[in-house]
């Protein structure tokens, strides 16, 4: 359990032996792009804490934002990560950009690209294409979403790497296109990518279970029509995307699917939040037979299983919310059924 923001903080920043082993086994800087968002700040920090361990403290960890949030930009420094300002959708040359041996690209679109659908492509396949090309020679993990696949039956065990995509709605189609601007660097420029289909992460302070428990917390009716979901630790999520740049490859990029081993139900987790939280649970909708359902076997094959399963995930939010720690305001609105975002 946690007390404050600086130890949920610390724990995801926490390397495991196996990151310290494979970190120390990567050669070169690495360079994060969108560092500033919900996971990059830990992500940043999760590599600095592991490349030190590993004997690598010359190496540079370089977070590139915007960095409108000075206090995260300031800690982060004070950790000694590199912090570049950068508005990489601003028009400036990317070749101002430091040089790294490592990419790990994190910058995406999602919520209000229904109502301009242009910047969803702008941000989610344009900039990959000029991302690619600034960084031709570096081994790179690309974040995408499990929302490139349709919803699938939720007895399926859900959808594997090697079934086709079918996003529904602009915003996974240009996911969609991120990936595929990234397979063409890695057939024709010879980069090294890893894609990484992830749903959905969770810190506490923002995710899938923080969203049913603020719905109960406020005494909201928690809707189940998509009754089913797939969650995972973010340290976890951070952890398997630094592992990845070693899996990275050409000219075929390595896709992997990123998230928890369990097919959650949104019924049964609400209705364990409410006890732990102490409150009613109440429902509306009628739980649909399909789901967004990733199945993430061959992620769990090569870096183990999440190192916090989702009984406690559950239980560590219901005391988070119960101590009055804070919601990032961001929900990840996975109960969106039209891919209207």
């Amino acid at each position: 359990m946690f007390t404050s923001e600086q130890q949920l903080e610390d724990r995801l920043a926490t390397p495991s032996a196996a990151l310290v082993a494979d970190m120390g086994r990567l050669d070169g800087d690495l360079v994060v792009l969108g560092a500033g968002g919900k996971m990059g700040p830990s992500l940043a920090r999760l590599a600095r804490r592991a490349l030190d361990a590993a004997g690598r403290g010359s190496a540079r960890v370089y977070a590139v934002s915007r960095w409108s949030d000075e206090a995260a930009a300031k800690a982060l420094t004070e950790q000694g990560i590199d912090v570049v300002r950068h508005d990489l959708m601003g028009g400036g040359d990317l070749a101002e950009l430091p040089d790294a041996a490592n990419v790990v690209f994190m910058v995406g679109a999602k919520f209000g690209t229904s109502a301009a659908p242009y910047q969803a492509w702008a941000v989610n396949a344009a900039l990959p294409a000029a991302v690619a090309r600034r960084y031709r020679d570096s081994a790179t993990a690309a974040f995408s979403t499990g929302n490139v696949y349709p919803l699938v039956d939720v007895s399926s065990g859900g959808s594997a790497e090697e079934d086709r995509p079918d996003p529904v709605g602009e915003y996974a189609m240009s996911c969609l296109g991120r990936e595929r601007v990234f397979e063409h660097a890695a057939a024709t420029y010879g980069t090294r990518v890893a894609i990484l289909r992830l749903n959905y992460a969770v810190d506490l302070r923002y995710g899938v279970i923080a969203d049913i428990a603020a719905a109960l917390a406020a005494g909201e009716p928690v809707d189940v029509t998509t009754g089913h979901v797939n969650v995972v630790w973010q340290g976890y999520a951070n952890e398997v995307a630094l592992r990845a740049l070693r899996h990275a490859r050409a000219p075929e990029a390595f896709t992997l699917n990123l998230t928890g081993p369990e097919t959650a139900s949104v019924r049964r987790t609400a209705t364990r939040l409410a006890a732990a939280l102490g409150v009613e649970a109440t429902f509306t909708g009628g739980e649909s037979g399909t789901a967004l359902l990733n199945d993430a076997s061959r992620c769990h094959g090569l870096f183990g299983y999440p190192d916090v399963p989702l009984d406690t995930l559950i239980a560590w939010q219901a005391d988070w919310l119960s101590r009055g720690l804070p919601l990032s305001g961001k929900p990840t609105k996975f109960a969106v059924r039209d891919g209207r975002f």
